[in-house]
């Protein structure tokens, strides 16, 4: 199940300590600190407020089109977002048949942000399919 995309798996019965531990464990990960919504996967901070990235405590400047797909995988943590998915978030519904612009803004994004990540996370091509933000070590 985990490998299929799901963030999380557990048996039943349920055991409510349990169910309550991954609870506050999703919040810890996806969390909103001091009123300001951001996103924080380890060493990965999205701030939706001020739109800024940083990482590694170090801010990275990003174009308005690589900041509103990373937000999106951020907030899909794990998920596959299919190509006509992304299109239509970030340009709307009538681009949702221009995969090249897709395929070389999230190369921009790869750059920017996967070589100062130190192999924390990567964007996954999900080949013929789409593409999903993995946080590895986790």
């Amino acid at each position: 199940m985990l490998d299929r995309g799901t963030n999380n798996y557990m048996v039943k019965p349920l055991r409510t300590g349990d169910l309550l531990a991954r609870i506050r464990s999703a919040l810890r990960n996806c969390s909103v600190q001091s009123g300001r919504p951001k996103i924080v996967h380890r060493n990965l901070e999205i701030d939706l407020a001020t739109r800024t990235v940083k990482l590694n405590s170090q801010q990275i400047n990003l174009t308005a089109i690589q900041y509103s797909l990373l937000a999106l995988f951020g907030k899909n943590k794990g998920r596959i977002l299919t190509h006509q998915y992304i299109l239509r978030e970030i340009w709307g519904e009538e681009y949702t048949i221009q995969l090249q612009y897709l395929r070389v803004y999230v190369a921009q994004l790869r750059k920017e942000i996967e070589k100062n990540a130190g192999g924390t996370f990567q964007i996954k091509t999900e080949s013929g399919i789409g593409y999903r933000l993995v946080i590895l070590g986790n």
